[in-house]
This record gives structure tokens, C-alpha cells and sequence, in this order.
């Protein structure tokens, strides 16, 4: 693992400085992408990630390839690990604020030290204002929340229950007038409540890969359209079919002829993904 170096405050991103509790010191291993480049986006979620908050996340991690965009997150389990991971997967620099010092002999979590030698291997970075030897503890989470936050141009939340750090962050970043973007979850979940409540505040939701690039400032390529049309799978070519006119969500279930819960994720990643949407009560090809 590359060694740890303390950052001149000249070198600090200019953002860091203009928060209420800007860092006094910041510890690096690998390089920091150039906040005039890069977008910086973090990503927050829930430890306990359910398979609809996997999968929309994998698919607009995926939609940010080739764009000049730095995902942030907290390596910490869940949703963290999964971003670092799909952006290093498509590509992407990532850059990771534990809640820890940066010695390998502390980094929190430590289930997660090879996942941060492969961010430091593929170009990306670990920060912490902490002393390199200091662990983890329970006022550092919150704490190492406020850099992400002040070091981000958007905060996206992707999924958070009603109580949880996450929503830290999500606080902050509203405090220090950045973004804050929030995928929709199903109203029954508890890993929904969170996200729903800034919704309910209002967050910016995303609902497609589209979304999330508008968010940013960027437009999607058409290439890019035409080719996720063309990796369709069967279930979504069924729902296409079926949609020729639009349908009320109950009536399409039944004509899929498939387990509701099954049905109704389908239908999300398919509006995540930017193919339907729901309008007045009916769903329709977007």
C-alpha cells in the first residue's frame, strides 16, 4: 500500500475551505484527482443493502463510464464497498474517507483492506483528517461525514432506513448547499424511509441513469441509448410488449403473470433505467 502523507493546506480542495468546520489537517495515500477536473459525487446507503438497492446502484454507477466524475464514499460495508467497487470495475476513480487513520494496521474496516489497496491501484485515493494511527470510534463517523459532504458537489442517497448515518451526511450536505439526490425505494421498506423522508424534503429524486447525469451537469450520449435498448433482457421486452398502450401497475402485473414483489422490483429497475415511467396511475413507455 503507498505511503501516507500529510497534504500542504495549499493542496487541500478549495471546497474542504469553505465548509463551517473546514479540516485543519488531511492525511493522503495516492494522489487526489484535480477538483477542477472531476465532478466529486458521493455516494451513501444502507450496511443492509436490499437486491433493488444493489442493482440501482450498479446501473448508475455504470451510466457515469467515461464521464470525468470521482466517486466518494466511507469504505465502510454496504452500499460504500458496493460504489467503490463498481466505479473501480467501470473505470471510474473512487476516493474513500474511512472513519479511521490511513495505517493499514487501523483502516476501518478491515474486511475492506484489500478493496482499498485495488482504489489505490487503479489511480483513486484514501483521505482522513485523523492521525494516521487512530481507530476507529463512534464520534469519527460523524465527523469523517462532514468531509465527504464538504468535499462533494452532490451527495446521492441510494438507500438509508429512518435512523442511520447516512442521513449525517445527507444533513450536511443540505447545511453546506450541495446536492442532495435520492433514489425512490418501495414504501413497505424500512431501507426506504430515510430516502423517502429528503424526498418528502425536497431532494432531488432520480429515477434513471438520465436523472443522475442531468444532476451532474451532463448529457447522455444517444449511442449509449441505443445500446441499452439493445441489451434488453426477456422479462423487460415482455413489459414493453405489454405496454403498447399504457396500463394501470395492477392490470400489468397480472398480464406478467409473475409474484408481485418479483413484478413490482422489474418495474423499478425498468423506470431506474429509464425504459417506463408511471404517469397519472398508469404505467408507459418512456
Amino acid at each position: 500500500m503507498e505511503d501516507i502523507y500529510k497534504l500542504d493546506p495549499s493542496e487541500f480542495p478549495p471546497c474542504l475551505l469553505e465548509i463551517p468546520e473546514p479540516p485543519k489537517k488531511l492525511f493522503i495515500r495516492g494522489k487526489i484527482p484535480d477538483p477542477e477536473e472531476f465532478i466529486y459525487l458521493g455516494i451513501v446507503g444502507s450496511r443492509k443493502y436490499t437486491s433493488y438497492g444493489k442493482d440501482v446502484l450498479e446501473k448508475l454507477v455504470d451510466s457515469l463510464k467515461g464521464y470525468p466524475v470521482v466517486i466518494v464514499s466511507g469504505l465502510a460495508l454496504g452500499i460504500d464497498s458496493l460504489a467503490h467497487k463498481r466505479a473501480i470495475e467501470n473505470n471510474i476513480l473512487t476516493l474513500a474517507i474511512p472513519g479511521s487513520g490511513l495505517d493499514k494496521n487501523v483502516l476501518y474496516p478491515a474486511t475492506n483492506f484489500r478493496l482499498a489497496e485495488e482504489i489505490l491501484q487503479k489511480g483513486g485515493c484514501l483521505l482522513s483528517e485523523f492521525e494516521p494511527s487512530m481507530r476507529a470510534t463512534l464520534w469519527s463517523f460523524p465527523r469523517r461525514n462532514r468531509i465527504m459532504a464538504g468535499l462533494c458537489k452532490a451527495i446521492l442517497i441510494v438507500e438509508a432506513e429512518e435512523k442511520s448515518g447516512t442521513l449525517i451526511t445527507a444533513r450536511l450536505a443540505v447545511e453546506y448547499n450541495r446536492d442532495v439526490l435520492v433514489v425512490p425505494g418501495p414504501i413497505f421498506s424500512d431501507n426506504s424511509k430515510g430516502t423517502n423522508q429528503f424526498l418528502r424534503l425536497g431532494a432531488t429524486p432520480i429515477t434513471s441513469p438520465d436523472d443522475l447525469l442531468e444532476a451532474l451537469g451532463f448529457e447522455k450520449d444517444n449511442q449509449q441509448n441505443e445500446q441499452e435498448n439493445i441489451n434488453l433482457n426477456t422479462e423487460e421486452k415482455l413489459v414493453l410488449e405489454i405496454i403498447k398502450e399504457p396500463l394501470s401497475k395492477d392490470i400489468l402485473i397480472s398480464k406478467l403473470g409473475m409474484e408481485t414483489s418479483k413484478a413490482s422490483i422489474l418495474l423499478s429497475l425498468m423506470e431506474i433505467k429509464g425504459l417506463i415511467k408511471e404517469e397519472f396511475g398508469e404505467i408507459i413507455k418512456k
